[in-house]
């Protein structure tokens, strides 16, 4: 089994959320709720590893909280 972190944010037009994994081109999708989110993402990603193992661009480290006084 292979695990991918996805980043997740909510259009403020639409109201949908959005989801997207980081350095893994194409495996991106929006749905009405977090659950929805979650199997359409994984659908995304099972349809792209058809093609085989991606070589990703890029690796989630984690996020970070920015102050400005």
């Amino acid at each position: 089994m292979k695990t991918y972190t996805a980043i997740v944010e909510r259009c403020l037009d639409t109201g949908l959320y959005v989801g997207f994994i980081p350095g893994f081109p194409g495996a991106h999708t929006q749905a009405e709720t977090l659950d929805e989110l979650n199997q359409n993402l994984r659908e995304v990603v099972e349809m792209l590893l058809e093609d085989g193992e991606p070589i990703l661009k890029s690796e989630f480290i984690g996020t970070q909280n920015v102050a400005i006084a």
